[in-house]
């Protein structure tokens, strides 16, 4: 067991620093053929903090273990809006801007819809991978050409997303760091998804229970660790579009290109139980962002409380 955890916690940083890695490249890249911070924040950098879950998903797929896939996705999106939206909302308010209210918020909860009926016949197929593909590709079209006309704030939102002005490093190097990326979230991912699936087998749980818990909480900690900095810092002002922004990208990018590359069969509990719990939080937040425009101590608390309560409803029982 202890072997299983290592090799568990090993994929996790080899993957998260491939991430980095893959984020890093590829923005300085896209700098250099002129493409805006903004663009490559919305496009480039927000592919690179969704890769492991992306890399993870497949690798599942392809190894027979579709729980894994379909856990990582739903239990990601449950903890990016219940606890790392909780923990932060929790240290301080989260505004809440309009967009979010009239563009975001709307795809999301409209995303996880298509895929909570698209599921019914536990399967999503190619046509329907290509589906989701197309819907991410559309809404990017959108909100890279609707951010490109809001010029005043584009500097404060790259600033915001980590990206650089201009490169800052030879080109050779941010080939090498593409490369270092695209290898470690390879090797991270196989060696997450083998421990995940020996340690289910260890302590006799079901993969579902593993890759909604173990998996999701894994591929989630860059944004929880992130999300507390940005709290303790009160730069809190985007922390909102990207969580919801990250759910939109979950299922339509993850889900969309693993079920290209392999159809993922999803199990009846999934669809009977795990995604219920994701819709309703979705829903949830909706009345908390418009009451005031912004998610408070006490709905953070809520939030927190409700991703608890998850967590206990799925281990519980086993």
């Amino acid at each position: 067991m202890i072997v299983n955890i290592g090799i568990l916690l090993g994929g996790l940083i080899v993957l998260i620093a491939g991430g980095e890695f893959l984020v890093r490249g590829s923005a300085s890249i896209a700098l250099r053929l002129k493409i805006s911070p903004l663009v490559v924040g919305l496009t480039v950098v927000a592919f690179g903090t969704s890769a492991p879950e992306l890399f993870i998903s497949v690798q599942s797929a392809l190894s027979g273990s579709p729980d894994i896939a379909m856990g990582n996705v739903i239990g990601s999106n449950i903890c990016n809006l219940a606890l790392v939206l909780g923990v932060t909302s929790f240290i301080t308010p989260v505004p809440v801007q309009k967009d979010i209210m009239r563009i975001d918020w709307p795809m999301a909860m409209g995303s996880s819809l298509l895929m909570f009926a698209l599921v019914q016949g536990n399967l999503i197929s190619f046509w329907e991978g290509i589906l989701f593909v197309s819907i991410l590709a559309s809404y990017t079209f959108f909100i890279i050409r609707k951010s490109r006309k809001e010029t005043k704030s584009s500097q404060a939102q790259a600033e915001a997303l980590d990206v650089p002005a201009q490169p800052t490093a030879s080109v050779w190097r941010d080939i090498l760091l593409l490369a270092l990326g695209i290898v470690g979230l390879t090797f991270g991912s196989n060696w997450f998804v083998f421990g995940a699936k020996e340690l289910a087998i260890t302590i006799g749980v079901s993969e579902r229970v593993v890759g909604i818990t173990v998996v999701a909480l894994g591929t989630s900690l860059p944004e929880l660790a992130t999300a507390i900095v940005a709290a303790t810092r009160k730069e809190t002002d985007i922390a909102m579009g990207n969580l919801i922004g990250s759910n939109i990208f979950n299922i339509l990018s993850i889900l969309g290109f693993t079920s290209i590359i392999a159809p993922i069969q999803v199990n009846d509990i999934i669809i009977r139980s795990d995604m219920i719990w994701m819709l309703l939080v979705t829903f949830m937040i909706f009345p908390m962002m418009i009451t005031r425009r912004k998610i408070n101590k006490v709905e953070g608390v809520i939030l927190l409380a409700f991703y608890l309560y998850y967590i206990y409803s799925v281990i519980g029982p086993v």
